[in-house]
């Protein structure tokens, strides 16, 4: 539980360090002091990371676990629609090329076999 906390709060911080970097990476001391919060927020001693969790992240999220789950649902939906409507593409794309393929080499085979006198067919040897 203890890291499961850890690495929620330290993807929220990387994802918001994204921004406070182009902001406000030219104060002294920024990325010591970033350094220092990671570090805080890593040890074990100090508790950085379930402190964070349990005042800020989880209150949030049992506030919005409706919507949170609302959202989970409708995007569960909408990709497997998703996922058949590109899958019926798919499988109408390599038909339609199955069949032209199969129309061209048909052409061809039928070409070769024209180029063939009735000789030729008479000299292959008879098996079976």
């Amino acid at each position: 539980v203890r890291w499961m906390m850890y690495w929620i709060v330290f993807a929220l911080f990387m994802a918001t360090e994204t921004f406070t970097d182009l902001l406000i990476s030219w104060f002294p001391f920024y990325y010591e002091v970033k350094m220092a919060f990671v570090v805080w927020l890593l040890s074990p001693y100090t508790g950085g990371a379930s402190l964070l969790y349990r005042r800020f992240v989880h209150p949030t999220l049992a506030r919005k676990e409706k919507d949170i789950d609302t959202f989970l649902v409708r995007t569960r939906e909408r990709g497997y629609e998703t996922m058949l409507r590109f899958g019926k593409r798919g499988l109408n794309l390599a038909a339609t090329a199955a069949v032209q393929a199969a129309a061209k080499s048909q052409g061809a085979l039928a070409g070769r076999l024209r180029s063939f006198s009735m000789q030729d067919l008479r000299s292959i040897p008879d098996e079976g």
